[in-house]
């Protein structure tokens, strides 16, 4: 049978690799097959999971302190998910699920709420109170389910 060994081509028999594998009984670190959520600018991984499925990645994601700002993350189920002083500048988190998430120190100035799901979701921390612009009370208020009337 032919391997590849750094880049050059061996035959060996059954016998032979058998022997190998005797001498050298330790198996084989085994690659973690895993996801990753990067800057879809820069590239950069934001964060890295050995979960197999995008919804179990983001689940058990700890985004606090990421750059997220302009994303679209409309209808993305973030419940229970660490955003913790996350830069959400501008994104689309219409109908978006973000129960008991951290939004603490999270920057969600022109960011879309309309429709979200707030249910238990964390705005402050210890050292006080998020703010919010005239602008985005409506749409914040509509997302915890108040009905703005003019």
């Amino acid at each position: 049978m032919k391997y590849t060994l750094k880049n050059k081509e061996i035959e060996l028999t059954d016998e032979e690799v058998k022997a190998i594998v005797k001498q050298n009984p330790t198996p084989l670190e085994e690659k973690k097959v895993g996801l990753e959520i990067k800057n879809r600018f820069t590239g950069n991984v934001i964060f890295t999971s050995t979960k197999t499925t995008w919804k179990e990645a983001v689940e058990e994601a700890d985004l606090s302190g990421a750059n997220l700002s302009e994303a679209n993350l409309s209808r993305a189920n973030l419940s229970r998910v660490n955003l913790y002083g996350t830069n959400l500048y501008g994104v689309d988190l219409s109908g978006a699920n973000l129960s008991e998430a951290n939004l603490s120190e999270a920057n969600l100035y022109g960011a879309n709420l309309y429709g979200a799901e707030l249910m238990n979701a964390k705005f402050y921390g210890k050292g006080g109170t998020s703010k919010l612009t005239k602008e985005q009370l409506p749409d914040f208020l509509n997302a915890l389910g108040f009905q703005v009337e003019n």
